[in-house]
């Protein structure tokens, strides 16, 4: 009699003179087992209750089966799972794990429908629909207050790292336009963090400059920051293109200090030639790169209002002239030209890194909604599913070998794991691989976060 065939038996080929076969029917297994990481970094830093305090909403309460919540956990935590679409929730609703830790075990989450209107939340009444909204100050608020409670103790000095960055767009959604230097349409949304922590992810149009609406939310930052921290000393650190008269007055005004690039021009290459060629005999001398700084008060013909400290860098490498300028308010008794230029703007670089995670790890640019609102709501969505991972990586990871990883490599690592889940009366168990290559800083992780 002939053997029954399977049709959802996988032919996987052969594997040593056996026949290789697959079938998806093993039953109540995952591949994101390490969102018990971010379920116990939600509960320490009460992130998603938080942000549910953001919003209003007036559904009906018998009939509610999702709380906010629930559902801003859901959206959270699948974007920190490599789930970037909506649609994905339509399968991603039945993930054992992701149901546990949502304290709905054995049950089902939120379609996709459910989130969508919670991602178009807007104001309650323009039709039937509309039963949820959000207070965007509020939440701008909440990322100063997740930044600030990290801390144990108010830190002696802090720098503020600020960056655009484009968002391209393939739609006709509100407020795109051209940009000539991206080449593309797109937003251009204002970054602003604190090493690792992210205090503003602000959606703006490409059309406006740069640092459009720079200032405004640095001083509302600062003024966040100095109700918990009176006595820290704050740093602004940007490039040329926030090197903006308004921004450097108010920082003068408001005892901030500031390190900004400043874009070169021939009156600024000129006050650095006995610098440059010094730099370019020792080069030659040496047959290395040399560099040699400048110090000098500047004030431009037009744009600024007062006369300000600039540093020049002369430098000559490869045969050619390098020079490069920064404008501080920084009295050089606390810093030499050097020390400005090589030890606190140049680290401004790493601020890209925080970008490409943002983006490319945790889908801050996937705005495809016609609304700005909407489009502004996803983009903070994104950069809390960030504030997330970070929060994993500060307390679960520290003194490990991934505690300086980026997201998506914490990801791959400790939150893309299968595990077989097993549900009882008294207990759900999480069954991982007894071959998982990052068990040792897994166990410590969630010891860290889930205890």
């Amino acid at each position: 009699m002939p053997t029954q065939c399977i049709h959802a038996e996988l032919d996987l080929g052969r594997s040593a003179g056996r026949k290789f076969v697959g079938a998806f029917d093993g039953g109540a297994i995952t591949s994101n087992g390490g969102a018990v990481l971010l379920a116990g970094a939600d509960r320490g830093l009460r992130l998603a209750d938080r942000l549910a305090a953001c919003f209003t909403d007036l559904r009906a309460a018998d009939a509610v089966k999702h709380t906010l919540p629930d559902l801003l956990r859901q959206r959270i935590f699948g974007l920190a799972l490599g789930y970037e679409d909506l649609i994905d929730h339509d399968a991603l609703r039945f993930d054992p794990v992701l149901a546990a830790v949502i304290d709905k075990p054995g049950g089902a989450l939120a379609g996709k429908s459910t989130l969508n209107r919670l991602e178009h939340a807007s104001k309650i009444g323009q039709d039937r629909h509309h039963k949820l909204d959000h207070d965007g100050r509020a939440i701008e608020r909440l990322f100063v207050d997740l930044f600030v409670d990290a801390h144990s103790k108010p830190p002696t000095r802090i720098v503020i790292d600020l960056d655009a960055t484009d968002d391209r767009l393939y739609g006709e959604q509100e407020g795109r336009h051209f940009h000539g230097y991206y080449d593309c349409y797109c937003y251009l949304p204002l970054y602003i963090f604190c090493g690792r922590h992210l205090l503003a992810a602000k959606l703006r149009s490409s059309a406006n400059d740069a640092a459009d609406g720079a200032t405004e939310e640095v001083a509302r930052i600062v003024g966040h920051i100095r109700e918990r921290w009176p006595r820290t000393t704050i740093v602004i650190r940007a490039d040329s293109g926030f090197c903006r008269d308004d921004l450097m007055t108010w920082c003068e005004a408001n005892g901030v200090q500031y390190v900004l690039g400043l874009a070169g021009n021939e009156r600024l290459v000129s006050q650095i030639a006995s610098e440059m060629k010094a730099a370019e005999r020792k080069a030659k001398r040496t047959g290395q790169p040399a560099r040699v700084f400048a110090d000098f008060s500047w004030r431009t013909r037009k744009s600024w209002s007062a006369k300000r400290r600039v540093i020049g860098k002369a430098e000559f490498t490869n045969g050619s002239a390098n020079p490069r300028f920064i404008v501080t308010n920084v009295h050089a008794a606390f810093g030499s030209a050097r020390f400005l230029y090589e030890t606190v703007y140049c680290q401004r670089g790493e601020m890209e890194n925080r970008l490409k995670e943002c983006q490319g790890d945790l889908f801050a640019d996937r705005t495809p909604t016609p609304t700005m609102r909407a489009n502004q709501l996803r983009l903070w969505l994104s950069s809390l599913a960030y504030v997330l991972i970070c929060a994993v990586r500060r307390i679960g990871l520290a003194g490990t070998k991934l505690e300086r990883a980026t997201c998506g490599t914490i990801r791959l690592a400790l939150l893309k794991i299968g595990a077989r889940v097993t549900i009882s009366v008294r207990r759900v168990k999480l069954a991982f691989a007894s071959s998982c290559p990052q068990a040792d800083v897994f166990a410590m992780a969630a010891r860290r976060l889930c205890a």
